[in-house]
C-alpha cells in the first residue's frame, strides 16, 4: 500500500496523518510501526525536514513499538 498523500506516512501500510504545522523545533511526535527505517524515510520526505534536523529513538510508548521523532530545528 502506497501513502495516499504526500505529507502522510505510512511504513506498515496504516495512515498515519501529522499536523506538521504543529511540529516545530522542540516538539515530537510517535509513530507506531513495526517498519522503523521506512517509517523514518516517509517522515523525512513527508515532513520536509532534513535527517540532521531531527532526532529519533525506537521505543515502546503505552505497549506499542514504534519511534519518536524530535524536531531539533
Amino acid at each position: 500500500m502506497t501513502r495516499l498523500m504526500v505529507t502522510d506516512i505510512s511504513p506498515d501500510g496504516v495512515r498515519v496523518v501529522v499536523d506538521w504545522s504543529k511540529f516545530v523545533p522542540g516538539s515530537s511526535v510517535f509513530i507506531p510501526c513495526v517498519n522503523t527505517v521506512k517509517a523514518l524515510e516517509h517522515f523525512v520526505e513527508a515532513g520536509g525536514v532534513s535527517r540532521s534536523d531531527i532526532a529519533h529513538r525506537i521505543r515502546i510508548e503505552d505497549g506499542k513499538y514504534g519511534v519518536r521523532v524530535w524536531r531539533l530545528k
